[in-house]
């Protein structure tokens, strides 16, 4: 087999919340996004109408590093609607009415949500793959996305995203594995699945790493797409064990970009293990 290429790119965001799924009346947001959220990100961009990552061989392939920082937390207040009928008669008596004090409103009833934001969001994505065919067509959509079935996002649907730098493709070989000590101000997910570094005997091993322990959403399918074609239906995940860094390294061995403009660790998942 040929020796895998890398598509490095760099996304700007002005704000996004990458939801911690388990979390409700008050959403929190992970600091930099899943793997899945990404792999939504890609299918959106490449024009995977009724996609199913789960199932498309050149996705489950992907190996991913995700790294990124931002410059501050807000937490947004606002009002979340429920159009069911309970709802609507709890807020406003009878289903008829609509006026509440003196002023019509939405039908349904309403709750009040706090959701952390992120902004000055800048994220770091490494994909490495053996077809280098399929990383040129994500480079190639990322600077003229022609394909895309919506707007391009990381996240909420209003969470755009904004290109950096001119996206490259490289050998893997480009990144060496060695020690490089320091804080480097992103945090990371640390894949118990790394790619390379299970290989590499002075590769640090997932144990070493200090972070905090996730269970990160990963491929997916939709539930009983064949039969209602919706591919905002029910999602049916696989996971992916990883840590949380806050880009703090000391005597650790990992993968590394030296690129002048980056210097960045890189840690690569292995998305086709689901286990």
């Amino acid at each position: 087999m040929s020796e895998l290429k890398v598509l490095r790119f760099k996304i700007y965001q002005p704000h996004a919340h990458y939801r911690i799924p388990f979390t409700y009346q008050r959403r929190h947001t992970y600091p930099i996004p899943p793997y899945s959220t990404v792999i939504g990100f890609l299918c959106n961009l490449l024009g995977y109408w009724d996609y199913m990552p789960a199932d498309i061989p050149e996705i489950k392939k992907l190996k991913m590093s995700v790294a990124g920082q931002f410059g501050c937390k807000t937490t947004e207040f606002l009002w979340f609607r429920n159009l069911s009928k309970d709802a609507h008669l709890k807020r406003f008596g009878t289903l008829e009415n609509r006026h509440i004090s003196g002023h019509i409103e939405h039908i349904g009833g309403q709750s009040p949500m706090m959701i952390d934001t992120l902004n000055d969001v800048r994220l770091v994505i490494h994909l490495a793959h053996e077809n280098e065919g399929f990383l040129e067509e994500i480079r190639d959509s990322l600077q003229n996305p022609v394909r895309r079935l919506e707007p391009l996002h990381l996240g909420r649907a209003e969470d755009w995203i904004v290109l950096m730098d001119p996206p490259e493709i490289f050998n893997l070989s480009k990144l060496s594995v060695r020690k490089e000590d320091g804080n480097y101000g992103y945090f990371f997910w640390i894949p118990q699945n790394m790619f390379v570094l299970n290989s590499e005997k002075r590769a640090s091993r997932f144990e070493d790493f200090d972070g905090l322990l996730y269970r990160l959403t990963s491929l997916w399918t939709v539930e009983n797409y064949a039969e209602t074609l919706n591919r905002h239906g029910r999602r049916i995940f696989t996971y992916i064990t990883a840590k949380l860094s806050d880009g703090l390294f000391t005597d650790k061995f990992f993968l590394f970009d030296d690129d002048k403009d980056w210097e960045l660790p890189v840690f690569l998942a292995d998305l086709g293990d689901g286990s």
